[in-house]
Parts: C-alpha cells; structure tokens; sequence
C-alpha cells in the first residue's frame, strides 16, 4: 500500500483481558478519519526485523465522535500480525488506512420501519467489537426499541466489555436512554464451556433452535418487528445467517433495504 493510503498513529493504551490470548488498545486518531459506527479499520505493523508493513481488518469499538481509535484483538498462535500487535506499547506505532470499510451498519436498514422494532446484534469473541461502536452511537437509541446483545464466549475470563457495558447507564451520551428505561438494552452474556448461575451455557445456534435465547431476552426474533446483526467466527455467523435467513431475515439487496446485515471481513 502506498503511503498516501494510511497514517501512522500512536498507540496510547493498552488493556490485556486474558493473558496471551485476548487485548484491546486504543490509538491516536487522524482527524481526517471518518467511520459509520459498526465499520472496521485496515490496520498495518511492521513486524521486527521486516521492511514490509503487514496488514488486518479491524472493527472499531470506539464510536464515530470518540477523539481515539479503540480496538480488540485476539492472539493467533503464530500469526505474524498479531504476534506484533500484542507487544507493541504506549508510544509505539500503528499504521491506519485513510478509509473505513464495511456493511455492518444500521444504516442498511428499512428507514420506514417503526423505532419500536428490536435490533438483535449477536456475536462471539471479539465480533462484539463492532455492536460496541454502534451501542455508543446516539442514532441508533433513537431508531430503535429494545436493544439486544448478545456475547458468546468459551470462558468467563473471555467476557471482556461486561462492566463497560453494565456501566452504559452513566454513558455521557446515551446514558438518559437508560436511565429513562432501563430495560432498552438486553445484554445476553453466553459462556459454553462453563457453567455459571445465571448465564446461558449453549451455542448461539442452539438458543436459537430450542428457544431459550427469545426466552432469556424477552422478546421475539421476528422479522416483522426485528432487525437482525451478526459477527464473530465465520461458522457461527454462516450458520446464524442460514437460521436467521430460515425465519425470513433478508440482507439488503438492489437498494432494497433489509433487516439482515452480516460482516464478513474474516
């Protein structure tokens, strides 16, 4: 990529969740950078020893008005990109595409439909990064009703974000939509690999099956009343597409704007 195409940031902090395996970091931010919440950065390092910068898709989690760049991050065994990631410090630099990419956006939605229709953001592991961005967004609070959220992850210790969201409620911006109601955000937790009072144990896909995840929430997946989104490990999303598509979730197709919107940057 030429130099013309990206900027080369700072990074500013650093947050490790778990221990070799999941991270976040934040980043000083271009003031020409513009992004719709729920789109994903390119973002690029130079690994030690190497003249070539090596580059990644990244979803933001900080929202479109936010001053820095945040980001969550995996460590992929042996994976020469994050392999640099996870040991870059405070000072460092990280290299970003001038351009913001991406269809996870509310903005695909039927602007038509009632603000009193759910939106249904479902992911796993660091798939949450985008619902985060769009959490933080003012319009969306305003175009829809109930929010929903829901997180799977292996283990408890994965479950980053839990008191940044259980906190949204003080949130400068869209905290009055909480306080006002508390119950316009269902924030659904899924650990599969343990056991926990309280907290849904089964893959998303079969929540979805047996009924226990429209249980847990409250409310019903129905393509009538609900916009539907999802992110995470591509044979998750591939089988939540097919069941949500199954139920009569559409992605918008022709300029004909549906209520099903997938990312697919893996």
């Amino acid at each position: 990529m030429s130099e013309d195409k990206y900027t080369a940031q700072t990074i500013t902090w650093l947050h490790t969740w778990v221990p070799g395996k999941l991270f976040s970091l934040r980043c000083t931010r271009d003031p020409g950078f513009r992004f719709v919440a729920g789109q994903f950065a390119r973002l690029g390092v130079r690994p030690q020893g190497s003249e070539e910068i090596v580059w990644r898709a990244y979803s933001m989690v900080s929202a479109p008005y936010d001053e820095h760049l945040e980001f969550f991050s995996i460590v992929v065994d042996g994976g020469q990109f994050t392999s640099t990631l996870e040991h870059l410090r405070p000072g460092d630099t990280l290299y970003v595409d001038k351009t913001a990419y991406g269809f996870l956006t509310t903005d695909r939605f039927a602007q038509d439909v009632p603000a009193t229709r759910s939106l249904w953001m479902l992911s796993s592991g660091t798939g949450l990064a985008p619902f985060l961005s769009i959490l933080a967004d003012l319009p969306v609070w305003e175009s829809f009703g109930p929010l929903v959220l829901v997180h799977s992850v292996r283990t408890r210790e994965e479950l980053a974000y839990a008191d940044q969201i259980a906190a949204l409620a003080q949130h400068p911006v869209i905290g009055e939509y909480l306080q006002a109601d508390p119950t316009r955000l269902h924030y659904v937790p899924v650990v599969t690999r343990e056991a926990l009072p309280g907290v849904l144990s089964q893959r998303i896909t079969t929540l979805l099956d047996n009924g226990e995840l429209e249980r847990a929430v409250g409310l019903p997946l129905d393509p009538a009343r609900a916009c539907v989104m999802l992110c995470g490990n591509p044979e998750m999303v591939t089988d939540l597409r097919q069941r949500v598509q199954d139920r009569g979730f559409r992605a918008p197709r022709r300029g004909n704007p549906g209520n099903l919107a997938v990312e697919n940057y893996w």
